[in-house]
């Protein structure tokens, strides 16, 4: 119920007489309402937490959000009509905060099997041994762990359309419970 007000909140902040957020501090109060605000966690569940992510990264997302080529329902028609110039400044200030992550207890067990298949995968060749990710690849370390296991999952069916296909490949054969624990590892990293 709380995501939905803040969802909610966030939708009346960018509809202002029937127009959408025009100033760069309305759409990023508006980001933050789902995404944090101040390098906070995202407050609402499946949201991924933006602070700290890699600049280029944040930059092709909402390239790829306004554009179509990245569907989140959720965030249809808010980015219509941003100018290239405002996406980079709303990536750039979500990439210049720090994150604050608020990880939940440590599963001793689920963290080292998630360390384990996270090796095994060679998840750090493309996110750094860090997992803070660069240029194109997302920051993991920190993130919502249900946000990870939301994207591990979607990755894996091929329901992450406008991202990027390798990932599919690279979590072919794994177990729900495998994604699970990777979830978990990652999340519990500090960025």
């Amino acid at each position: 119920m709380r995501g939905a007000l803040i969802l909610i909140g966030a939708l009346l902040a960018l509809a202002v007489g029937g127009t959408t957020a025009q100033t760069l501090p309305e759409r990023l109060a508006a980001c933050a309402a789902c995404h944090g605000a101040d390098g906070a966690p995202a407050p609402l569940a499946n949201a991924p937490s933006l602070a700290g992510q890699p600049l280029v990264f944040l930059e092709n997302q909402l390239v790829m959000i306004r554009e179509g080529l990245r569907d989140i329902p959720s965030m249809k028609g808010l980015l219509d009509g941003v100018s290239d110039a405002d996406l980079t400044a709303m990536a750039r200030h979500f990439a210049q905060q720090t994150l604050k992550p608020q990880p939940g207890a440590r599963d001793a067990a689920l963290y080292a099997r998630g360390e384990q298949v996270a090796n095994g995968n060679r998840c750090a060749s493309c996110h750094l041994p860090t997992y803070l990710g660069r240029e194109q690849m997302p920051r993991l370390a920190g993130q919502r762990e249900d946000y990870l296991l939301h994207s591990l999952r979607a990755f894996q069916s091929g329901q992450a359309t406008g991202r990027d296909t390798i990932m599919a490949a690279s979590l072919y054969g794994l177990s729900d419970a495998d994604l699970k624990a990777m979830a978990h590892y990652l999340a519990q990293l500090a960025p």
